[in-house]
């Protein structure tokens, strides 16, 4: 049942070959300094005209270049010319967030009969790691050469008590661009005491380019029978509801904005949908999750995961920022579609179905997504 609706955008956006190209496969250069630290960009390229570059200021992916169905390389991710731009006027672009991402409700949780104070940095709640999270530091990078295809590997060590999270964490993120236009991303993390841990990667898309405006014509499928209701201030309420019936429904590929009005706005914030979706399928099986597709470039984006849930965030809070190459960036120019736990598990441990989002110091934290490109 899950698979079913992933069949109807797929018929609407079949796969085609891109153009060949022969170039450097990594490239490495300085970007800037920022709160005191030198950061670089790595540029990895396949033989089929795709693009990704990384830096290692939040182990974050600045741009994704693909072939429209034209042969027209296409960036697909919203971000900025420069580093010093990300710590004002990002909201996230692109990074890798934790210790953890989404939201925890009053910014405190009880762990092994302790209870631990975050920074209510989305007031009243905590947001994303906090003040200084993980997407607003230089991690180290080691360029890797693999059988899949190039890649760099990002790790950073979080000291015990920060942001006031227990123990200390060491996390790892790895990209690898494969022949195939796939963009893998894998994150792990060990630490050496019980702390709450939900690495996620937060990219800005827009298939048709991220100068080219809304993303409200591109077609969604997520393949999800249920979502977390939230209160107004986007905390989930503890009931699983069915998406049957409401604007939430994706199950079969219909534009983002078509059924948006549902979530109008009002004095708690823009409206639009930010939403958890709990995945089919059993956590830590690996399957595909999303698809989404813009019908003027014929781009279309697969997103294959082992995570129990989806955010799916329609860009509301965007401002008119200016962006790349003299973009503007609007409310609704980009969708992030976060692989993840749900948020605020860390407050529902042990209810049934809510994802255990402790990591104790004999385990593994695994995380892995892989976005697969392709055109009609």
């Amino acid at each position: 049942m899950r698979h079913a609706p992933f069949v109807v955008l797929t018929f609407l956006f079949a796969v085609a070959g891109g153009c060949s190209v022969n170039t450097a496969r990594v490239e490495t250069t300085p970007w800037g300094t920022v709160d005191g630290a030198t950061a670089r960009r790595y540029t990895l390229r396949n033989e089929q005209g795709m693009e990704v570059v990384l830096s290692d200021y939040g182990a974050m992916v600045t741009s994704v270049r693909v072939p429209d169905r034209d042969g027209r390389t296409v960036d697909v991710v919203l971000g900025f010319d420069t580093v010093e731009e990300y710590p004002e006027k990002s909201q996230y672009f692109g990074c890798s967030v934790g210790r953890v991402g989404n939201r925890i409700a009053g910014g405190t949780f009880e762990l092994e009969g302790e209870t631990y104070e975050l920074a209510r940095n989305n007031a009243p709640n905590h947001l994303h790691g906090g003040e200084r999270g993980f997407d607003k530091h230089v991690w180290e990078a080691t360029e890797l050469f693999t059988t899949k295809g190039p890649g760099i590997r990002f790790t950073r060590t979080s000291p015990d008590g920060e942001e006031g999270y227990p123990g200390t964490l060491a996390a790892e993120v790895v990209y690898l661009l494969t022949e195939k236009n796939e963009l893998i991303i894998e994150m792990t993390a060990t630490a050496d005491a019980a702390t709450p841990c939900n690495l996620v990667h937060h990219t800005y898309w827009n298939l048709g380019g991220h100068d080219s405006g809304s993303i409200l014509d591109h077609l969604l499928v997520v393949g999800a029978q249920r979502y977390t209701p939230v209160d107004a201030t986007l905390i989930p309420t503890g009931e699983l509801a069915p998406v049957e019936g409401t604007a939430l429904d994706f199950r079969v590929a219909k534009p983002i904005g078509r059924d948006m009005d549902a979530f109008p706005a009002s004095d708690d914030g823009p409206g639009g949908f930010d939403h958890n979706f709990c995945i089919d399928g059993t956590p830590g099986e690996f399957r595909d999750v999303v698809m989404l597709g813009d019908p003027g470039t014929g781009i279309t984006m697969t997103i294959a995961s082992d995570q129990p849930g989806l955010q799916f965030y329609t860009g509301n809070f965007l401002n008119g920022m200016l962006g790349k190459s003299g973009a503007v960036y609007e409310r609704n120019n980009g969708v992030c579609l976060e692989t993840q736990a749900w948020p605020d598990a860390i407050n529902h441990q042990g209810e049934p179905e809510w994802p255990d989002v402790v990591l104790q110091p004999d385990g593994t934290y695994r995380h892995i997504m892989v976005h697969r490109f392709t055109t009609r």
